[in-house]
């Protein structure tokens, strides 16, 4: 029917055999492709801009000018295009209608030639406008759906908008190999063997990809949080699919793949908004153990960085070589590397003087020596001066 069609258009065209017709018929044609070129073209690709604009993108989540995507540019192509369009139609059937026949059927089979090329590269531009535009669409949805929603962290959110980016990137790579008539079943085959040896020369690079991403479901932390690491405490301060950094408090950054992250002890110390904290302190012996509990405890509750609720406690640990060390356990609120160390500075200043007040003996370290008694205890050798403080130690034997 095409064809046809072509065929009664090229006998009518030829059917003006006179100057005057053929005048006639080229006005015709130039009237209309100024016409249409001029005015019907421009205006109907941007009323088509328009509808599309406020019944696909125009809404509330998503502005028509995404991300400040210049929509200026595809609209003038488009016009550009049309009117090229147009204006080589109107000059075809000039040739015809003037009796250049074989200049017009030269210029339809380059144009056969050419138009293909043509459009296989319109349609790669618009294949990567569209991969572009879908990119922000995504971001705009996943930002407002991420500040909407507690399911996902700002961590979580960059990592799903990276592999969204990525699948449109990849969607779009591939759908223009295919316009140019790319065999993707050899780059099939070809990517497989790559990525056995990519994927054996990278083990722990992937290992730790695949890591970020079981940590960024599991979420034992986030940014900000004070947390223990494999033995390393900071905060952390980024989150990455391959590591993380956290900050420790003497400024310094540690960088930890994320395949060590997934396989250590992790210890979040502000998950749960407070932290239990314990300093020891020794008392004498011959001191009245209930007595010092009870002065430790009054002291515990005058020092304002430590929590009322919980109550701070005093319990005896331990029996040690030169005392009976009490433990005192309190709790800080909104935790963090300083805080903690404010509270715990707090706590000693204030145990200690305490104790000192109430006469109670932090005794230094002590060790009883006894002789035995077949040898009559200790005798100072002969010559020497027991005295302490002399120029030469004493020596003792037994």
């Amino acid at each position: 029917m095409q064809y046809a069609f072509l065929a009664a258009l090229r006998e009518t065209l030829q059917g003006f055999v006179t100057v005057e017709a053929r005048v006639a018929a080229t006005v015709v044609l130039v009237t209309a492709a100024v016409v249409t070129a001029l005015l019907l073209a421009p205006r109907t690709v941007r009323v088509l801009h328009r509808v599309v604009g406020d019944r696909v993108l125009d809404d509330e989540r998503v502005p028509i000018d995404v991300s400040g995507f210049d929509w200026g540019l595809p609209i003038t192509a488009v016009v550009r295009t049309l009117q090229f369009a147009v204006i080589l139609g109107a000059g075809l059937a000039a040739l015809i209608v003037w009796g250049y026949v074989g200049v017009a059927a030269a210029t339809v089979d380059a144009m056969r030639a050419v138009v293909p090329r043509i459009v296989q590269l319109a349609l790669s531009v618009g294949l990567v406008g569209a991969a572009l535009v879908a990119i922000d669409v995504l971001e705009s949805r996943l930002d407002d759906y991420a500040a909407e929603s507690d399911a996902i962290n700002q961590h979580q959110k960059g990592i799903v908008f990276r592999v969204l980016q990525v699948s449109v990137l990849v969607a779009a790579i591939v759908g223009g190999l295919t316009v140019w008539g790319v065999n993707l079943g050899g780059l099939l085959v070809g990517a497989g063997f790559l990525g056995i040896v990519v994927g054996t020369a990278a083990r722990s690079t992937i290992g730790s990809l695949i890591a970020g991403f079981v940590l960024m479901f599991s979420r034992p932390f986030e940014l900000g949080d004070w947390v223990e690491i494999d033995g390393e405490e900071g905060i952390v301060a980024d989150i990455t699919v391959i590591n993380t950094r956290i900050r420790t408090p003497s400024g310094e950054v540690v960088v930890i793949p994320n395949e060590r992250v997934a396989n250590a002890t992790v210890s979040n110390l502000t998950h749960l908004g407070q932290l239990r904290l314990s300093v020891d302190v020794g008392v004498d012996y011959d001191a009245d153990l209930g007595t010092a509990e009870t002065v430790v405890g009054d002291a515990l509750d005058d020092v304002s960085e430590i929590e009322d609720n919980p109550p701070p406690q005093v319990v005896p640990k331990s029996l040690g070589d030169s005392a009976v060390v009490l433990e005192c356990r309190f709790w800080i609120d909104r935790p963090s590397a300083p805080k903690r160390t404010l509270a715990t500075a707090s706590v000693v200043r204030t145990v200690k003087t305490a104790l000192d007040d109430a006469g109670i003996k932090i005794p230094y370290p002590q060790r009883e020596v006894m002789g035995r008694e077949e040898t009559d205890g200790f005798r100072v050798a002969e010559g020497r001066t027991a005295e302490f403080g002399a120029a030469s130690a004493p020596e003792a034997e037994n």
